[in-house]
Protein backbone atom coordinates (compact mmCIF):
# COMPACT_ATOMS: atom_id res chain seq x y z
CA UNK A 1 0.00 0.00 0.00
CA UNK A 2 1.46 3.13 -0.74
CA UNK A 3 1.89 5.61 1.74
CA UNK A 4 -0.60 9.11 1.79
CA UNK A 5 -0.10 10.89 5.01
CA UNK A 6 -2.90 13.88 6.01
CA UNK A 7 -2.76 15.66 9.18
CA UNK A 8 -5.72 15.91 11.58
CA UNK A 9 -5.79 19.03 14.20
CA UNK A 10 -8.80 18.80 16.91
CA UNK A 11 -9.53 22.57 18.09
CA UNK A 12 -11.58 23.84 20.75
CA UNK A 13 -10.97 27.75 21.31
CA UNK A 14 -7.57 27.33 19.65
CA UNK A 15 -7.09 29.69 16.89
CA UNK A 16 -4.01 31.97 17.55
CA UNK A 17 -1.37 29.37 16.44
CA UNK A 18 -3.24 27.25 14.11
CA UNK A 19 -2.86 29.59 11.01
CA UNK A 20 0.43 28.91 11.36
CA UNK A 21 0.39 25.36 11.88
CA UNK A 22 -1.62 24.73 8.52
CA UNK A 23 0.77 27.15 7.23
CA UNK A 24 3.96 24.88 8.24
CA UNK A 25 1.86 21.52 7.23
CA UNK A 26 0.57 22.35 3.95
CA UNK A 27 4.81 23.43 3.54
CA UNK A 28 5.34 20.03 4.14
CA UNK A 29 2.61 18.93 1.36
CA UNK A 30 0.55 17.18 3.99
CA UNK A 31 -3.45 18.12 4.07
CA UNK A 32 -5.11 19.27 6.65
CA UNK A 33 -8.33 18.32 8.33
CA UNK A 34 -9.20 20.63 11.62
CA UNK A 35 -12.35 19.81 13.48
CA UNK A 36 -13.56 22.39 15.53
CA UNK A 37 -14.85 20.99 18.40
CA UNK A 38 -17.58 23.67 19.22
CA UNK A 39 -15.41 26.75 19.06
CA UNK A 40 -17.46 30.06 20.06
CA UNK A 41 -16.64 33.51 18.70
CA UNK A 42 -14.18 34.61 17.91
CA UNK A 43 -12.25 30.94 17.44
CA UNK A 44 -15.00 29.59 15.13
CA UNK A 45 -15.15 32.26 12.46
CA UNK A 46 -10.97 31.89 12.63
CA UNK A 47 -11.18 28.26 12.06
CA UNK A 48 -13.67 27.99 9.30
CA UNK A 49 -11.79 30.61 7.43
CA UNK A 50 -8.89 28.34 6.85
CA UNK A 51 -11.69 26.04 4.89
CA UNK A 52 -9.95 25.94 1.44
CA UNK A 53 -10.39 22.38 -0.39
CA UNK A 54 -8.85 23.10 -3.09
CA UNK A 55 -6.19 23.90 -0.98
CA UNK A 56 -5.56 20.97 1.16
CA UNK A 57 -7.63 22.44 4.15
CA UNK A 58 -10.59 20.78 5.48
CA UNK A 59 -12.61 22.19 8.60
CA UNK A 60 -15.66 19.81 9.95
CA UNK A 61 -17.16 21.72 12.70
CA UNK A 62 -19.34 20.35 15.64
CA UNK A 63 -21.83 22.39 17.64
CA UNK A 64 -21.52 20.94 20.32
CA UNK A 65 -18.41 20.40 21.89
CA UNK A 66 -17.09 16.31 22.33
CA UNK A 67 -13.96 16.56 23.53
CA UNK A 68 -10.11 16.17 22.03
CA UNK A 69 -10.87 12.14 21.55
CA UNK A 70 -13.94 12.51 19.77
CA UNK A 71 -12.61 15.12 17.68
CA UNK A 72 -9.75 12.79 16.66
CA UNK A 73 -11.86 10.48 16.30
CA UNK A 74 -13.80 12.26 13.67
CA UNK A 75 -10.41 13.33 11.78
CA UNK A 76 -9.56 9.44 11.56
CA UNK A 77 -12.93 8.43 9.93
CA UNK A 78 -12.88 11.58 7.08
CA UNK A 79 -9.05 10.86 6.55
CA UNK A 80 -9.84 7.14 6.12
CA UNK A 81 -12.52 8.27 3.78
CA UNK A 82 -10.20 10.36 1.62
CA UNK A 83 -8.08 7.44 0.92
CA UNK A 84 -4.87 8.27 3.73
CA UNK A 85 -3.20 5.43 5.13
CA UNK A 86 -1.65 7.52 7.69
CA UNK A 87 -2.99 10.58 9.85
CA UNK A 88 -0.65 12.77 12.03
CA UNK A 89 -2.22 14.29 14.98
CA UNK A 90 -1.05 17.71 16.21
CA UNK A 91 -2.70 19.89 19.07
CA UNK A 92 -3.68 23.27 17.57
CA UNK A 93 -2.17 25.14 20.36
CA UNK A 94 1.35 25.57 19.13
CA UNK A 95 3.47 23.70 21.53
CA UNK A 96 4.90 21.58 19.60
CA UNK A 97 8.22 22.18 17.07
CA UNK A 98 7.40 21.13 13.96
CA UNK A 99 10.50 21.20 12.66
CA UNK A 100 10.98 17.40 13.34
CA UNK A 101 8.03 16.71 10.55
CA UNK A 102 10.06 14.93 8.23
CA UNK A 103 11.65 12.55 10.88
CA UNK A 104 8.33 11.63 11.34
CA UNK A 105 7.02 11.21 7.88
CA UNK A 106 10.11 8.66 6.98
CA UNK A 107 10.17 6.71 9.86
CA UNK A 108 6.28 6.52 8.94
CA UNK A 109 6.89 5.49 5.05
CA UNK A 110 9.65 3.07 6.36
CA UNK A 111 7.69 1.43 8.89
CA UNK A 112 3.77 1.70 7.79
CA UNK A 113 2.27 -0.55 10.63
CA UNK A 114 4.19 1.39 13.23
CA UNK A 115 2.72 4.30 15.51
CA UNK A 116 5.19 7.19 15.28
CA UNK A 117 5.27 9.30 18.82
CA UNK A 118 6.30 12.05 20.26
CA UNK A 119 8.78 12.36 22.89
CA UNK A 120 8.38 15.74 24.10
CA UNK A 121 10.86 17.39 25.29
CA UNK A 122 9.84 20.20 28.06
CA UNK A 123 12.08 23.76 29.19
CA UNK A 124 11.23 25.62 31.86
CA UNK A 125 7.92 27.21 30.50
CA UNK A 126 6.21 23.59 31.18
CA UNK A 127 4.12 24.14 34.75
CA UNK A 128 5.00 22.32 37.52
CA UNK A 129 1.45 20.40 37.97
CA UNK A 130 1.50 19.33 33.83
CA UNK A 131 5.14 17.26 35.42
CA UNK A 132 3.62 15.66 38.21
CA UNK A 133 0.51 14.40 36.20
CA UNK A 134 2.45 13.59 33.73
CA UNK A 135 4.68 11.59 36.02
CA UNK A 136 1.27 9.83 37.57
CA UNK A 137 0.18 8.90 34.02
CA UNK A 138 3.72 7.23 33.33
CA UNK A 139 3.98 5.15 36.63
CA UNK A 140 0.00 3.61 35.95
CA UNK A 141 1.13 3.20 31.87
CA UNK A 142 4.20 1.04 33.22
CA UNK A 143 1.97 -0.73 35.05
CA UNK A 144 -0.57 -1.52 32.41
CA UNK A 145 2.05 -2.58 29.40
CA UNK A 146 4.20 -4.60 31.83
CA UNK A 147 7.17 -2.25 30.50
CA UNK A 148 9.40 1.06 31.23
CA UNK A 149 9.39 1.35 26.80
CA UNK A 150 6.89 4.10 26.86
CA UNK A 151 8.47 7.27 26.87
CA UNK A 152 5.97 9.87 26.42
CA UNK A 153 1.74 8.67 26.41
CA UNK A 154 0.07 12.31 26.39
CA UNK A 155 2.36 14.08 23.58
CA UNK A 156 -0.17 15.83 21.17
CA UNK A 157 2.13 14.95 18.36
CA UNK A 158 1.93 11.15 16.84
CA UNK A 159 1.71 9.64 13.80
CA UNK A 160 -1.20 6.77 13.31
CA UNK A 161 -1.13 3.90 11.29
CA UNK A 162 -5.16 4.64 10.11
CA UNK A 163 -5.94 0.96 9.31
CA UNK A 164 -5.08 -0.56 12.88
CA UNK A 165 -6.58 2.43 14.29
CA UNK A 166 -10.22 2.23 12.48
CA UNK A 167 -9.33 -1.62 13.31
CA UNK A 168 -9.36 -0.81 17.28
CA UNK A 169 -11.93 1.52 16.97
CA UNK A 170 -14.57 -0.90 15.87
CA UNK A 171 -13.83 -3.23 18.53
CA UNK A 172 -13.32 -0.85 21.75
CA UNK A 173 -15.11 1.76 23.10
CA UNK A 174 -11.98 4.44 23.79
CA UNK A 175 -12.61 8.08 26.35
CA UNK A 176 -13.47 10.62 23.96
CA UNK A 177 -11.81 13.68 26.14
CA UNK A 178 -8.61 14.17 27.01
CA UNK A 179 -8.19 10.93 28.36
CA UNK A 180 -8.13 9.46 24.52
CA UNK A 181 -3.89 10.05 24.11
CA UNK A 182 -3.30 7.47 26.58
CA UNK A 183 -5.78 5.01 26.10
CA UNK A 184 -5.28 4.68 22.51
CA UNK A 185 -1.59 4.51 22.95
CA UNK A 186 -1.51 2.10 25.40
CA UNK A 187 -4.45 -0.64 23.59
CA UNK A 188 -2.28 0.29 20.28
CA UNK A 189 0.57 -1.08 22.48
CA UNK A 190 -1.20 -4.31 23.71
CA UNK A 191 -2.23 -5.30 20.18
CA UNK A 192 1.49 -5.63 19.41
CA UNK A 193 1.71 -2.13 17.47
CA UNK A 194 5.36 -1.22 17.22
CA UNK A 195 6.08 2.23 18.44
CA UNK A 196 9.21 4.90 17.39
CA UNK A 197 9.55 8.04 19.65
CA UNK A 198 10.76 10.94 18.02
CA UNK A 199 12.24 13.91 20.14
CA UNK A 200 10.21 16.98 19.89
CA UNK A 201 10.45 20.43 21.63
CA UNK A 202 7.42 21.64 23.48
CA UNK A 203 6.54 25.04 24.79
CA UNK A 204 3.96 26.51 26.85
CA UNK A 205 3.66 30.11 25.53
CA UNK A 206 2.45 32.84 27.77
CA UNK A 207 -1.14 33.28 27.55
CA UNK A 208 -1.46 29.77 26.24
CA UNK A 209 -5.34 28.62 26.78
CA UNK A 210 -5.84 25.06 28.03
CA UNK A 211 -8.66 22.96 27.78
CA UNK A 212 -7.92 21.07 30.97
CA UNK A 213 -11.09 20.52 33.11
CA UNK A 214 -8.81 19.89 36.62
CA UNK A 215 -12.16 17.92 37.61
CA UNK A 216 -13.63 16.44 35.20
CA UNK A 217 -10.37 14.98 33.07
CA UNK A 218 -8.88 14.00 36.02
CA UNK A 219 -11.72 11.92 37.05
CA UNK A 220 -12.04 10.72 33.47
CA UNK A 221 -8.13 9.79 33.14
CA UNK A 222 -8.33 8.01 36.69
CA UNK A 223 -11.35 6.03 35.39
CA UNK A 224 -9.61 5.02 32.21
CA UNK A 225 -6.19 3.90 34.31
CA UNK A 226 -9.00 2.06 36.80
CA UNK A 227 -10.38 0.70 33.02
CA UNK A 228 -7.12 -1.02 31.89
CA UNK A 229 -5.72 -2.46 34.99
CA UNK A 230 -8.80 -4.24 35.17
CA UNK A 231 -8.82 -5.50 31.68
CA UNK A 232 -5.45 -6.69 32.17
CA UNK A 233 -5.98 -9.73 33.63
CA UNK A 234 -8.16 -10.85 30.16
CA UNK A 235 -5.25 -9.39 28.10
CA UNK A 236 -2.26 -10.66 29.76
CA UNK A 237 -1.18 -13.23 27.57
CA UNK A 238 -1.13 -11.07 24.96
CA UNK A 239 0.05 -8.10 26.56
CA UNK A 240 3.31 -10.31 27.51
CA UNK A 241 3.85 -11.74 23.46
CA UNK A 242 3.25 -8.17 22.33
CA UNK A 243 5.41 -5.81 25.10
CA UNK A 244 8.84 -6.04 23.14
CA UNK A 245 9.17 -3.90 20.29
CA UNK A 246 10.38 -6.20 17.19
CA UNK A 247 14.17 -6.57 17.01
CA UNK A 248 14.45 -6.11 13.21
CA UNK A 249 12.75 -2.27 13.29
CA UNK A 250 15.96 -0.12 14.23
CA UNK A 251 16.22 3.35 15.53
CA UNK A 252 17.69 6.65 15.43
CA UNK A 253 20.02 7.30 17.96
CA UNK A 254 17.73 10.84 18.86
CA UNK A 255 14.39 8.81 18.90
CA UNK A 256 16.10 7.04 22.24
CA UNK A 257 15.09 9.25 24.52
CA UNK A 258 16.46 10.24 27.65
CA UNK A 259 16.57 7.59 30.25
CA UNK A 260 18.19 9.69 33.72
CA UNK A 261 14.96 11.20 35.08
CA UNK A 262 16.07 14.72 36.98
CA UNK A 263 14.69 13.76 40.42
CA UNK A 264 17.13 10.67 40.60
CA UNK A 265 20.07 12.79 39.34
CA UNK A 266 19.48 15.24 41.66
CA UNK A 267 19.84 12.94 44.16
CA UNK A 268 22.92 11.57 42.86
CA UNK A 269 24.16 14.94 42.35
CA UNK A 270 23.33 15.19 46.21
CA UNK A 271 24.75 12.18 47.43
CA UNK A 272 28.15 13.30 45.39
CA UNK A 273 28.28 15.96 47.85
CA UNK A 274 27.71 14.16 50.71
CA UNK A 275 29.96 11.50 49.89
CA UNK A 276 32.66 12.33 47.15
CA UNK A 277 33.19 10.63 44.20
CA UNK A 278 34.04 7.09 45.63
CA UNK A 279 31.14 6.89 47.65
CA UNK A 280 28.69 8.10 44.39
CA UNK A 281 30.30 5.67 42.42
CA UNK A 282 29.05 2.95 45.18
CA UNK A 283 25.09 4.56 45.12
CA UNK A 284 25.12 4.79 40.95
CA UNK A 285 25.74 0.94 40.92
CA UNK A 286 22.01 -0.01 41.38
CA UNK A 287 20.94 2.68 39.32
CA UNK A 288 23.32 1.45 36.31
CA UNK A 289 21.93 -1.87 37.18
CA UNK A 290 18.50 -0.59 36.84
CA UNK A 291 18.70 0.70 33.61
CA UNK A 292 20.65 -2.23 32.41
CA UNK A 293 17.69 -4.33 33.11
CA UNK A 294 15.46 -2.53 32.22
CA UNK A 295 17.21 -0.98 28.63
CA UNK A 296 16.84 -4.35 26.66
CA UNK A 297 17.83 -2.08 23.14
CA UNK A 298 20.74 -0.60 24.94
CA UNK A 299 21.96 -4.07 26.15
CA UNK A 300 21.56 -5.65 22.24
CA UNK A 301 23.21 -2.66 21.03
CA UNK A 302 26.38 -3.37 23.53
CA UNK A 303 26.88 -6.97 22.85
CA UNK A 304 26.32 -6.32 19.23
CA UNK A 305 29.13 -3.62 19.27
CA UNK A 306 31.28 -5.37 21.62
CA UNK A 307 31.28 -8.62 19.56
CA UNK A 308 32.38 -6.72 16.27
CA UNK A 309 35.05 -4.42 18.14
CA UNK A 310 36.68 -7.98 19.49
CA UNK A 311 36.34 -9.82 16.60
CA UNK A 312 38.05 -6.42 14.02
CA UNK A 313 40.45 -7.13 16.89
CA UNK A 314 40.63 -11.01 15.94
CA UNK A 315 39.49 -12.05 19.40
CA UNK A 316 36.20 -14.45 18.63
CA UNK A 317 34.29 -12.91 21.65
CA UNK A 318 30.94 -13.78 22.44
CA UNK A 319 29.56 -10.97 25.18
CA UNK A 320 26.95 -12.13 27.97
CA UNK A 321 25.15 -10.19 30.32
CA UNK A 322 28.06 -9.42 33.13
CA UNK A 323 30.13 -7.65 29.36
CA UNK A 324 27.20 -5.77 28.73
CA UNK A 325 26.37 -4.77 32.47
CA UNK A 326 30.22 -3.68 32.63
CA UNK A 327 29.75 -1.73 29.61
CA UNK A 328 26.46 0.04 31.42
CA UNK A 329 28.22 0.38 34.40
CA UNK A 330 31.89 2.35 32.64
CA UNK A 331 28.84 5.19 31.20
CA UNK A 332 27.81 5.07 34.96
CA UNK A 333 31.20 5.92 36.08
CA UNK A 334 31.41 8.66 33.08
CA UNK A 335 28.71 10.38 34.17
CA UNK A 336 29.81 10.88 37.85
CA UNK A 337 33.86 11.53 36.59
CA UNK A 338 32.06 14.13 34.44
CA UNK A 339 30.24 16.10 37.24
CA UNK A 340 32.73 15.38 39.30
CA UNK A 341 35.63 17.07 36.69
CA UNK A 342 32.89 20.33 36.67
CA UNK A 343 32.66 20.47 40.70
CA UNK A 344 36.03 20.33 41.32
CA UNK A 345 36.00 16.88 42.53
CA UNK A 346 38.95 15.59 40.28
CA UNK A 347 42.56 16.79 39.86
CA UNK A 348 43.39 18.37 36.63
CA UNK A 349 46.55 16.65 36.85
CA UNK A 350 44.21 13.35 36.02
CA UNK A 351 44.40 13.96 32.58
CA UNK A 352 47.41 13.50 30.44
CA UNK A 353 48.23 14.51 27.45
CA UNK A 354 49.39 12.09 25.51
CA UNK A 355 51.53 14.18 22.74
CA UNK A 356 51.57 16.92 24.91
CA UNK A 357 53.94 19.02 22.72
CA UNK A 358 51.15 19.56 19.60
CA UNK A 359 48.44 20.03 22.28
CA UNK A 360 51.02 23.38 23.58
CA UNK A 361 52.08 24.15 20.26
CA UNK A 362 48.38 24.38 19.33
CA UNK A 363 47.17 26.32 22.19
CA UNK A 364 49.27 28.75 22.26
CA UNK A 365 49.47 29.77 18.22
CA UNK A 366 45.93 31.25 18.58
CA UNK A 367 45.15 29.73 15.56
CA UNK A 368 41.24 28.92 15.32
CA UNK A 369 40.74 25.38 14.63
CA UNK A 370 37.74 22.90 14.16
CA UNK A 371 38.00 19.96 16.79
CA UNK A 372 36.17 16.68 15.99
CA UNK A 373 35.43 14.92 18.58
CA UNK A 374 33.37 11.52 19.92
CA UNK A 375 31.38 9.60 22.49
CA UNK A 376 34.10 7.55 22.75
CA UNK A 377 36.05 7.91 25.71
CA UNK A 378 35.03 11.35 28.03
CA UNK A 379 35.61 14.03 25.95
CA UNK A 380 34.06 16.29 28.53
CA UNK A 381 36.18 15.69 31.24
CA UNK A 382 38.75 17.26 29.63
CA UNK A 383 36.69 20.50 28.70
CA UNK A 384 35.95 20.90 32.38
CA UNK A 385 39.92 20.83 33.61
CA UNK A 386 40.95 22.78 31.36
CA UNK A 387 41.66 26.75 32.77
CA UNK A 388 38.84 29.35 32.14
CA UNK A 389 40.97 31.26 29.56
CA UNK A 390 40.95 27.73 27.41
CA UNK A 391 37.51 26.77 28.22
CA UNK A 392 36.31 29.91 26.88
CA UNK A 393 37.62 29.19 23.39
CA UNK A 394 35.88 26.08 23.01
CA UNK A 395 32.52 26.45 21.18
CA UNK A 396 30.75 22.88 21.73
CA UNK A 397 28.86 21.84 19.45
CA UNK A 398 25.80 19.73 21.27
CA UNK A 399 22.70 18.29 21.09
CA UNK A 400 21.37 18.48 24.86
CA UNK A 401 17.87 17.89 23.31
CA UNK A 402 18.17 14.20 24.38
CA UNK A 403 20.28 15.05 27.81
CA UNK A 404 18.17 17.97 29.25
CA UNK A 405 17.99 16.05 32.58
CA UNK A 406 21.64 15.65 33.07
CA UNK A 407 22.32 19.27 31.59
CA UNK A 408 19.57 20.90 34.41
CA UNK A 409 21.28 18.91 36.80
CA UNK A 410 24.93 20.34 36.44
CA UNK A 411 23.89 23.84 35.50
CA UNK A 412 22.51 23.90 39.11
CA UNK A 413 26.58 23.04 40.86
CA UNK A 414 28.33 25.16 37.77
CA UNK A 415 26.46 27.26 35.86
CA UNK A 416 29.44 27.91 33.18
CA UNK A 417 29.28 24.54 32.29
CA UNK A 418 26.98 25.07 29.48
CA UNK A 419 28.45 28.10 28.29
CA UNK A 420 30.25 28.56 24.67
CA UNK A 421 27.48 25.35 24.11
CA UNK A 422 25.60 25.61 20.54
CA UNK A 423 22.78 23.63 19.86
CA UNK A 424 23.26 21.58 16.42
CA UNK A 425 19.68 21.65 15.94
CA UNK A 426 19.61 25.10 15.84
CA UNK A 427 22.35 25.40 13.16
CA UNK A 428 21.27 28.40 10.67
CA UNK A 429 23.13 31.33 8.28
CA UNK A 430 23.32 33.50 11.77
CA UNK A 431 25.33 30.71 13.79
CA UNK A 432 28.24 30.07 10.62
CA UNK A 433 28.47 33.76 10.58
CA UNK A 434 29.20 33.28 14.37
CA UNK A 435 31.29 30.25 14.30
CA UNK A 436 33.48 31.83 11.19
CA UNK A 437 34.02 35.01 13.55
CA UNK A 438 34.66 31.97 16.18
CA UNK A 439 37.54 31.02 14.50
CA UNK A 440 38.87 34.13 12.87
CA UNK A 441 39.16 35.04 16.91
CA UNK A 442 41.39 31.88 17.69
CA UNK A 443 38.38 29.40 19.04
CA UNK A 444 37.86 26.51 19.02
CA UNK A 445 34.63 24.87 17.27
CA UNK A 446 34.17 21.07 17.94
CA UNK A 447 31.53 18.33 16.80
CA UNK A 448 31.13 15.21 17.10
CA UNK A 449 31.97 13.07 14.07
CA UNK A 450 30.20 9.93 15.43
CA UNK A 451 26.48 11.08 15.65
CA UNK A 452 24.01 11.01 12.45
CA UNK A 453 21.91 14.31 12.11
CA UNK A 454 18.60 14.42 14.54
CA UNK A 455 16.43 15.57 11.45
CA UNK A 456 17.11 12.86 8.65
CA UNK A 457 19.68 10.92 7.35
CA UNK A 458 20.07 12.33 3.99
CA UNK A 459 23.40 14.10 5.22
CA UNK A 460 25.46 11.12 6.30
CA UNK A 461 27.93 8.87 4.10
CA UNK A 462 28.54 5.02 4.97
CA UNK A 463 32.02 4.33 5.46
CA UNK A 464 33.47 1.19 6.92
CA UNK A 465 33.47 0.77 10.81
CA UNK A 466 34.39 -2.46 12.78
CA UNK A 467 33.92 -4.55 9.40
CA UNK A 468 30.52 -3.10 8.54
CA UNK A 469 29.77 0.03 6.83
CA UNK A 470 28.05 2.55 9.24
CA UNK A 471 26.27 5.86 8.53
CA UNK A 472 28.67 9.07 9.15
CA UNK A 473 27.45 11.75 9.60
CA UNK A 474 28.90 14.89 6.71
CA UNK A 475 28.27 18.14 8.76
CA UNK A 476 32.15 18.23 10.15
CA UNK A 477 33.67 17.93 6.67
CA UNK A 478 31.13 20.38 5.11
CA UNK A 479 32.07 22.88 8.21
CA UNK A 480 35.70 22.12 7.88
CA UNK A 481 35.48 23.05 4.30
CA UNK A 482 33.12 26.19 5.11
CA UNK A 483 35.13 27.45 8.35
CA UNK A 484 38.61 27.09 6.05
CA UNK A 485 40.53 25.69 8.78
CA UNK A 486 43.02 23.37 10.15
CA UNK A 487 41.48 20.33 11.68
CA UNK A 488 42.31 18.24 14.68
CA UNK A 489 41.14 15.17 16.24
CA UNK A 490 40.76 14.93 20.33
CA UNK A 491 40.02 11.41 22.35
CA UNK A 492 39.96 10.94 25.74
CA UNK A 493 40.05 7.42 27.26
CA UNK A 494 40.29 6.28 30.72
CA UNK A 495 43.76 4.98 31.79
CA UNK A 496 44.51 3.45 35.20
CA UNK A 497 43.49 6.55 37.51
CA UNK A 498 43.15 9.13 35.36
CA UNK A 499 42.54 10.04 31.63
CA UNK A 500 44.95 10.40 28.60
CA UNK A 501 43.97 12.96 26.13
CA UNK A 502 44.74 12.05 22.26
CA UNK A 503 44.92 15.36 19.91
CA UNK A 504 46.51 14.56 16.61
CA UNK A 505 45.80 16.64 13.71
CA UNK A 506 43.57 15.23 10.75
CA UNK A 507 44.05 17.82 7.93
CA UNK A 508 45.64 21.14 7.28
CA UNK A 509 42.19 21.76 5.65
CA UNK A 510 39.78 20.06 4.18
CA UNK A 511 38.76 21.63 0.86
CA UNK A 512 35.54 19.98 -0.99
CA UNK A 513 35.59 20.07 -4.88
CA UNK A 514 32.52 21.03 -6.61
CA UNK A 515 32.22 17.90 -8.61
CA UNK A 516 32.62 14.78 -6.87
CA UNK A 517 31.92 16.71 -3.71
CA UNK A 518 29.92 13.71 -2.66
CA UNK A 519 32.51 11.17 -2.79
CA UNK A 520 35.33 13.43 -1.77
CA UNK A 521 33.16 13.70 1.89
CA UNK A 522 32.98 10.16 1.81
CA UNK A 523 36.44 9.65 1.95
CA UNK A 524 36.88 12.12 4.76
CA UNK A 525 34.36 10.41 6.73
CA UNK A 526 35.88 7.22 5.86
CA UNK A 527 39.06 8.39 7.61
CA UNK A 528 37.73 9.33 9.99
CA UNK A 529 36.02 6.03 10.50
CA UNK A 530 39.53 4.16 10.24
CA UNK A 531 41.04 6.89 13.26
CA UNK A 532 37.74 6.25 15.42
CA UNK A 533 37.96 2.59 15.20
CA UNK A 534 41.48 2.72 16.57
CA UNK A 535 40.98 4.39 19.44
CA UNK A 536 37.94 1.87 20.03
CA UNK A 537 40.08 -1.04 20.29
CA UNK A 538 42.26 0.66 23.16
CA UNK A 539 38.93 -0.16 25.08
CA UNK A 540 35.53 -1.22 23.54
CA UNK A 541 33.71 -0.60 26.71
CA UNK A 542 34.71 3.20 26.66
CA UNK A 543 32.07 3.29 23.29
CA UNK A 544 28.99 4.94 24.88
CA UNK A 545 26.52 4.83 21.70
CA UNK A 546 24.35 2.30 23.09
CA UNK A 547 22.28 2.16 19.98
CA UNK A 548 22.33 0.34 16.91
CA UNK A 549 25.62 1.83 15.42
CA UNK A 550 24.98 0.60 11.83
CA UNK A 551 21.54 1.51 11.54
CA UNK A 552 20.52 -1.97 10.05
CA UNK A 553 18.94 -5.25 10.91
CA UNK A 554 20.81 -7.20 13.41
CA UNK A 555 23.35 -9.20 11.61
CA UNK A 556 23.54 -12.70 11.12
CA UNK A 557 26.08 -13.42 13.20
CA UNK A 558 25.64 -15.66 16.37
CA UNK A 559 23.28 -14.15 19.05
CA UNK A 560 23.45 -10.95 17.37
CA UNK A 561 19.97 -10.60 18.65
CA UNK A 562 20.00 -11.88 21.55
Amino acid sequence: MTFKCCAIIPSFNHSKAVGETVRLLRGAELPVFIIDDGSGEPSRAVLAALHAPDQGVIVHRFDTNRGKGGAVMKGFELARAAGFTHALQIDADGQHDLAMLPEFTALGEAHPGALIAGAPIFDETMPRSRRRGRRITHFWVGIETLSMRPADTMCGLRLYPIDHVTELLTTHQLGCRMEFDTEIFVRLIWAGIPIFFVPVRVVYPSGNLSNFDLLRDNWLIAKMHARLVLAMPLRLTQILRNRRRPADAPRHWSSLVERGAYWGLSILALFYRLTGRYGCMVAVFPIALYFHLTGSEQRRASREFLRRAYRAKGIDYDPGWVATFRHSLGFARKTVDTFAAWVGGIDPNAVVAIDKQTLDRVAASGQGILLIVSHLGNIEISRALLDDAQRSRIKLLVDTMHAQNFARVLNRFRPDAMLDTIQVTDMNPGTMIALKEAIEHGDWVAIAGDRTPVRGDERVSMAPFLGHDAPFPQGPYVLAHLLECPVYLMFCLRQGGGYGLYFEMFAQRITLPRHGKQAAITRWAARYAKRLESFCLIDPFQWYNFFDYWQSPPSDEKGATQ
